[in-house]
């Protein structure tokens, strides 16, 4: 271990730099991938709801009124409205009025959360974690140019670090040799935006990559500055032309700079520079328990190392070792060789816990026969009017009411999130169908959604007879004497066969 000093091995020397030919990197197609597109979906809203969970856990009476948490929306990062999104994981959280009186609603956690919540402090709690987590966090501050880092930085991407809340007092007052935090303090305010957390001693049996550790378990006599070549996963149907097949072949075969060394004196065109770039970023994500990270986070780390337009270009020139996922509607960083049809291969105890959260936020109450109202009484929900003045005069709740049709009769349902993307679009739809007021909106809606539950038996018999759900027809004068008309002419033929 050495204080302060970056390591450089010896015969470190760079060949003279290789200027990119002429590639039309802009021609670069970046297909969808579905499992990872399936890998980033997965975790929709897990993070707000934690930071929900955590804030009602830290307060003495384990529930908070519901105000508290709309105050404070920006700060949990609620994508939508707090009582809506509250209402939405009905195993996650309770709403109650406090004494039966009061006006103001509570919101408390499921038994069901706090079981899980215990497992994680468990996980938080276990020396092994504990120490891995110290390790990730040394290694990021050495690939830091100037060994330190500010803690807004490290608040933004402690999730994907996998640090706890409390990290500043459970993680780096444990491990004094490694890192310290420094700078002016505000009592008054708590912690100062200028405080950064330092490099204290540098190791340089950590100051090797995940990279140079998986080359080092296939050749013995891998050495540092050795070519080796990153793995590639194109997505399918990617196509790629000779002339940038060429170019990554070339590109394959130059020395490995690793992402511990200072290299930012390379010229930003180089191709010695672009891979540099992109073993920094292949670490970084390697870093985060997730190996993945949103692109904004990521840029702003790498402003802070200065090189976040060299991050920008990395994206752009190389679909087969990172991903850019555009859902939840900002654009996700994915390491494409950590995934396995959309499963992360690595093994982490956090990752397991986080997987317990949204497997029990997938579960939906669709029991919906009883609804509380304000007051504590309970009120049956009331069945869809038939009648044309009532569907008009109140279209909008005769579309929402449409959908308790094609309810399952199961307390529970898994939801996938392929349902969860067409359950969005079809409420869009049904915004637009209030918006609008026609009635032929509404039956698109209910074409859109697929064939009912009816038996084909009964849709032929309603086929036969003109009949359709919900609509009284009118009677048929001339079918009385259509069938007047077939007895008589049975009676006859009876009155024959027996003469």
């Amino acid at each position: 271990m050495q204080f302060l000093f970056r390591y450089h091995p010896k015969n470190c020397r760079l060949r003279s730099p290789h200027h990119r030919g002429f590639v039309d990197f802009a021609a670069i197609k970046h297909l969808r991938d579905r499992g990872l597109d399936h890998a980033v979906q997965r975790e929709k809203h897990l993070k707000p709801m934690l930071n929900i969970k955590n804030l009602i856990k830290s307060e003495p009476a384990k529930s908070l009124p519901l105000s508290v948490i709309t105050q404070q929306k920006d700060s949990l990062e609620i994508p939508t409205r707090p009582i809506e999104f509250i209402r939405k994981y009905p195993s996650i959280f309770e709403e109650f009025l406090p004494g039966g009186i009061g006006v103001h609603p509570h919101i408390k956690l499921k038994q069901e959360v706090l079981d899980i919540d215990a497992e994680e402090q468990l996980v938080y709690q276990s020396e092994s974690y504990r120490q891995d987590t110290a390790d990730r966090l040394l290694k990021l501050l050495m690939i830091s140019r100037i060994n330190k880092i500010p803690l807004k930085i490290l608040n933004d991407i402690k999730w994907d670090l996998g640090l706890p809340e409390d990290y500043l007092k459970s993680i780096v007052p444990e491990f004094p040799d490694c890192f310290r935090v420094i700078g002016n303090k505000n009592l008054s305010s708590g912690l100062d935006s200028d405080l950064e957390l330092e490099l204290v001693c540098w190791s340089n049996e950590l100051a090797v990559s995940f990279i140079e550790n998986k080359a080092a378990k296939g050749k013995m006599d891998y050495k540092k500055g050795m070519p080796f070549a990153f793995p590639m996963h194109f997505s399918k149907g990617f196509e790629m032309d000779k002339q940038l097949k060429k170019w990554v072949d070339e590109w394959q075969k130059l020395p490995y700079i690793s992402p511990y060394e200072n290299a930012t004196h390379l010229g930003p065109s180089t191709d010695e520079s672009d891979k540099w770039t992109v073993g920094v970023m292949h670490e970084i994500i390697s870093l985060f328990v997730s190996k993945k990270v949103e692109k904004h986070t990521l840029l702003c780390l790498g402003e802070w190392l200065g090189i976040r337009s060299r991050l920008k270009r990395a994206l752009l020139h190389h679909p087969g070792i990172f991903y850019l996922s555009g859902k939840l509607g900002t654009y996700t960083v994915v390491l494409k060789e950590a995934y396995k049809r959309g499963m992360l291969m690595e093994k982490n105890p956090l990752i397991s816990i986080r997987s317990q959260y949204v497997h029990l936020m997938n579960i939906v109450i669709e029991d919906r026969k009883a609804t509380d109202v304000p007051g504590g009484s309970k009120q049956e929900k009331k069945p869809v009017p038939d009648s044309k003045e009532q569907r008009e005069k109140d279209d909008s709740q005769g579309v929402l009411e449409m959908n308790s049709d094609f309810e399952n009769d199961d307390d529970y349902k898994f939801v996938d999130e392929e349902e969860e993307e067409e359950g969005e679009s079809m409420s869009h739809a049904c915004r637009n169908a209030r918006s609008s007021g026609s009635r032929t909106n509404k039956k698109k809606i209910l074409n859109a959604r697929g064939p009912s539950r009816k038996t084909g038996r009964q849709r032929l018999v309603q086929k036969h007879h003109g009949m359709t759900e919900g609509k009284v027809q009118p009677k048929d004068p001339n079918r009385d004497r259509l069938t007047s008309f077939k007895s008589k002419r049975k009676l006859l033929t009876e009155r024959r066969t027996a003469t």
